[in-house]
């Protein structure tokens, strides 16, 4: 679970910063802020990549799902980018946990199978 949910972390990271770059344009809003906020939320991701094991690491990762969607308030595209990066969240972890359970089936499997002397 955590290879793929890391990767999804380091994806977002990228686009956070992207979107960055284009909430500058807002007149609305001032670089520090812009850049305040998602510099936070950059090394969230970061952050988030050597928690995600450990308990609530995962529903740190959903609250910044949330805030990746909310952020399309300021710039728009972000709606559309927040929800494609919420499903690969899910999935991640979704499908990360059915891959860590595979794994060590496996591994308890070849344990049996091993002889005892070896």
């Amino acid at each position: 679970m955590r290879t793929l949910c890391s990767s999804t972390l380091i994806g977002e990271f990228f686009v956070i910063g992207f979107a960055a770059l284009v909430a500058m344009k807002d007149p609305g809003l001032s670089t520090s802020t812009v850049w305040l906020v998602s510099g936070i939320a950059m090394v969230l991701c970061l952050a988030l990549c050597g928690v995600l094991t450990r308990p609530g690491g995962v529903a740190l990762g959903w609250a910044l799902q949330i805030a990746l969607i909310a952020s399309g308030i300021y710039v728009p595209t972000m709606y559309f980018m927040g929800a494609i990066f919420a499903g690969l969240w899910w999935a991640s972890v979704h499908y990360g946990r059915k891959i860590d359970e595979a794994k060590a089936r496996f591994a308890a499997q070849s344990t049996q199978d091993s002889p005892s002397g070896a």
